[in-house]
């Protein structure tokens, strides 16, 4: 759903909502709109909940925090990040982030280049589907140079008491 007044306003609520999950997604400059060069997302995450461990080969990820404490983990440094935080989230180094807190945090997820962005829509359409499945998860990863690992799932949910979330 896209909420559009201008070409070059994204009004309070607008953007084009990707998933609207207990980790959503919303493309406030979408990559199309900057040429791939770039791609904006406003993320909000639930208590409790954690993206999958993974190690992107082309993309660079900076994650501005905008309300709540955001908790990662990027190759062995763990952080834990209030409002006002930029997380640094390189190409090449296996990293995740979660919500451990009481109430919701929300990020603004910048990628670089953009192209991941279109990883997000597909995943959704397959989760929406009912037919996301690891093995399918691993696949579309691939196409956008994205290695999914859970090595680190036992111990992040364990300690943190989290569930994981596309």
């Amino acid at each position: 759903m896209m909420t559009d007044v201008s070409r070059f306003l994204v009004p309070p609520g607008g953007g084009e909502v990707i998933w609207d999950g207990p980790i959503g997604t919303t493309a406030k400059v979408a990559a199309a709109a900057a040429g791939g060069r770039i791609s904006i997302c406003e993320m909000p995450v639930a208590p409790g909940y954690m993206v999958p461990p993974h190690t992107h080969g082309e993309t660079d990820e900076y994650s501005f925090v905008l309300e709540g404490t955001i908790g990662a983990r990027i190759g062995d440094e763990e952080l834990h990040a209030p409002p006002g935080s930029w997380i640094i989230k390189p190409r090449g180094i296996m990293h995740t982030f979660w919500n451990a807190g009481p109430e919701q945090a929300t990020i603004l997820e910048i990628l670089v280049p953009g192209q991941f962005e279109e990883f997000f829509r597909r995943s959704t359409a397959l989760a929406r589907e009912g037919t996301l499945t690891d093995d399918g998860l691993e696949a579309l990863g691939a196409e956008y140079s994205t290695l999914v690992a859970m090595d680190w799932v036992p111990d992040l949910t364990a300690r943190y008491g989290l569930e994981v979330d596309i």
